[in-house]
């Protein structure tokens, strides 16, 4: 396991004092080449690219991290607005 994978789980070991967190940790399998789906990331990185139409959030312009996830917020409250009006 890399240090970046042993910070990462003391990092949650420590938020789950506060918070029920569980990471799943998910390994590319060797087996085959070329692209293959891994379960549950297509659904992160489909929501990145929903994130990054949004002009304000391409760049880091806010001064304060709640400022941004206000604007996370207000961008996917936009995305789930115009799904269901469609």
């Amino acid at each position: 396991m890399g240090v970046y994978k042993e910070s990462l789980w003391e990092w949650v070991k420590t938020i789950q004092r506060w918070r029920r967190v569980r990471l799943e940790q998910v390994k590319r399998s060797d087996a085959g080449k070329g692209f293959r789906v891994v379960a549950k990331r297509w659904v992160v990185e489909r929501t990145f690219g929903w994130l990054m139409k949004q002009r304000r959030l391409t760049r880091d312009y806010e001064g304060l991290c709640e400022t941004l996830e206000a604007m996370v917020y207000g961008a996917m409250i936009r995305l789930m607005l115009a799904r269901l009006a469609a």
